[in-house]
């Protein structure tokens, strides 16, 4: 691929307004045929940037649920002392990979954004939006504060971008959101030329659309703790959830079922392969084991998921205890299956159980009316069949599964957050966001755990930002506090 000087700091300037650091581009390996010549208009090609951004993007956020989530709560637990995530201690370094490829990729989104109205495709305007925000809404949700509305401006010359206040990122999250389903209600398909470069939903504007909507469900309940009027409208979150679930659900469609959930549906040839295709099988399933968590619910429930997330080992399924004290390292038990390392599925987003748990949460809080029940029993069985399985029968009348009315506010949202939890295998930080904002599914604390026993409440800023970018960095702090894991961002009460 041939790239002239000039193209060259054009890109250099852009990552610089991002990442406050020069890093490679989002050329990615298997690309090659689409990537863009420098040296033609790039506001006629928006689809040749999709499939690269967003194949980046979720094998970036499978490699950091595998490294941080799948610690910090409970799915597995290493087996060395190496790593320490399962006793809450993140190194300042773990920053740098999330930081650099979330903003890379934000440039590429917002380039397709300004090429799509250049080429007047509203749904690649809105299909831009939606990865948009979805990036930003990882970003603000692991830092808090972050570049937002300085961000992305090298090419204009501003390599040192405020941070903006997370409830002011959120605010126009929402707005852009808005924007993205209004583009999409003319329902106009993607040609095929351009849908065959869409990874994620093949040109279908109607699945685009319920994503936008479904990941605007997300965001929404991710600040329900908050009361503020952020929500288009002058609205409340609860207040634009009744709005979109009860008052104008016409207007505001969703994921309806597990087809149309939006996963990143692995094909195992390149570009479209697992990240964890090309790792050696005993770096996958032998440098950790499956907690005692994770498992014990499982096997309580005669889960069929079970071996398709870990192996026998003696003949049982069996796990280890998270936090455990250093030098007491535990003997091997279950381990990932070599199969989960070509699993189309592990490429999950945003899928259909977790918006039915979601719905069951908001009508459980009253905050829209429905079934709290019906939600919860949709979203727990869904979490099965999603992975091509069935229920076993009597899995809704288990003790730890089955919905009781009279059971507290606490116990039901326990219930809800616990089946949401398995709906979230391998997506990205979810579970911990979801742990952050609500404190469920209650995880046993070892007798190890470091950090006064704390969840970490965030990850740190990157260190190299500090120096590059001092002023506004520091202003960052100064308004929410101190740059380490235990300051809560703004959302989280």
């Amino acid at each position: 691929m041939t790239i002239n000087m000039k193209a060259l700091k054009l890109l250099a300037y852009a990552l610089l307004a991002t990442t406050t650091l020069g890093t490679v581009s989002s050329c990615t390996k298997g690309f090659e045929e689409l990537n863009i010549n420098p040296n033609q208009n790039p506001n006629v090609i928006p689809e040749t940037l999709l499939a690269p951004a967003l194949t980046d993007l979720v094998k970036r956020n499978m490699d950091r649920a595998m490294r941080i989530t799948n610690e910090l709560m409970q799915v597995h637990v290493t087996r060395d002392n190496t790593d320490e995530f399962h006793r809450y201690v993140i190194r300042s370094a773990e920053a740098d990979y999330m930081w650099n490829g979330w903003y890379t990729q934000l440039t590429d989104f917002r380039d397709m954004y300004n090429s799509a109205v250049a080429v007047k495709s509203p749904t690649f305007m809105a299909i831009a939006r939606i990865c948009e925000v979805w990036t930003f809404s990882l970003l603000t949700d692991t830092f808090g504060d972050v570049p937002y509305s300085e961000a992305l401006q090298g090419r204009a010359g501003n390599l040192q971008p405020k941070f903006d206040k997370q409830e002011d990122i959120y605010r126009d999250l929402f707005v852009k959101l808005e924007e993205a389903n209004d583009l999409l209600k003319a329902n106009t398909n993607l040609g095929a030329d351009q849908a065959q470069l869409d990874p994620l939903f093949q040109g279908n504007a109607l699945k685009w659309r319920k994503f936008g909507n479904s990941l605007y469900l997300r965001l929404l309940m991710r600040v329900s703790n908050r009361t503020d009027a952020i929500a288009p409208g002058n609205m409340s979150p609860q207040a634009k959830l009744r709005d979109m679930v009860n008052t104008r659900p016409g207007d505001y469609p969703l994921i309806a079922n597990n087809s149309e959930s939006a996963i990143m549906r692995w094909s195992g040839t390149a570009p479209y392969q697992s990240p964890f295709q090309t790792w050696r099988t005993a770096d996958f399933v032998s440098s950790s084991s499956m907690s005692e968590f994770f498992i014990n619910n499982l096997v309580e429930w005669n889960d069929p998921r079970l071996p398709k997330w870990a192996t026998l080992a003696g003949g049982i399924y069996k796990g280890v205890p998270s936090g455990y004290v250093p030098g007491q390292n535990p003997a091997p038990q279950s381990t990932y299956p070599a199969a989960l390392m070509t699993e189309p599925l592990l490429g999950n987003i945003l899928n259909y159980p977790e918006v039915q748990l979601l719905l069951a949460e908001a009508a459980l809080r009253g905050w829209i009316t429905g079934d709290a029940k019906a939600y919860y029993e949709t979203g727990a069985t869904n979490g099965i069949t999603l992975w091509g399985l069935t229920a076993p029968a009597a899995f809704l009348s288990s003790p730890d599964v089955k919905w009781e009315a009279t059971s507290t506010l606490d116990t039901k949202l326990d219930k809800i957050h616990l089946q949401k939890y398995y709906a979230l295998f391998f997506t990205d930080f979810q579970q911990w966001f979801e742990y952050r904002r609500t404190g469920h599914p209650v995880l046993p604390i070892g007798p190890g755990v470091r950090n006064n026993g704390q969840m970490p409440a965030r990850i740190n800023y990157p260190v190299y930002v500090q120096s590059l970018n001092q002023v506004n960095y520091q202003a960052a702090v100064a308004d929410q506090g101190a740059d380490d894991i235990n300051t809560k961002v703004w959302w989280q009460l």
